[in-house]
């Protein structure tokens, strides 16, 4: 079973940074993130592939934020700008455990991280 943990949540200012990292136990594929903020669904972020040959971000976070993976240290990070108050969140990491496409079906991933708290304050 693959364990994934996150990191880098914190309290930061709109329009502040932050870089979240989940480092996984051993390989995977599709790697993602998701967010749920209180009494809301959780709603997909950003994903991509084991090659890094695409990645797909939600509407709502795209041109701020950034999926990236280094597989050699088993890790994906979302590198997060121009932070919003409505980007507070818990984020979660999650990971497939065979290829497929950079998708935003949950149901894709079967591996999931803890969770790590982003809160943008105004």
């Amino acid at each position: 079973q693959v364990q994934l943990v996150e990191s880098g949540g914190g309290l930061v200012q709109a329009g502040g940074s932050l870089r979240l990292s989940c480092s996984a136990s051993e390989r995977t594929f599709t790697g993602a993130w998701f967010r749920q903020a209180p009494g809301r669904e959780r709603e997909f972020v950003a994903a991509i592939t084991r090659a890094a040959t695409n990645t797909n971000y939600a509407d709502s976070v795209k041109g701020r934020f950034t999926i990236s993976r280094n597989n050699a240290k088993n890790t994906v990070s979302l590198q997060m700008d121009n932070l919003k108050p409505e980007d507070t969140a818990v984020y979660y990491c999650a990971a497939s455990a065979t290829y497929s496409t950079a998708n935003s079906y949950s149901g894709t991933y079967k591996y999931w991280g803890q969770g790590t708290q982003v809160t943008v304050s105004t």
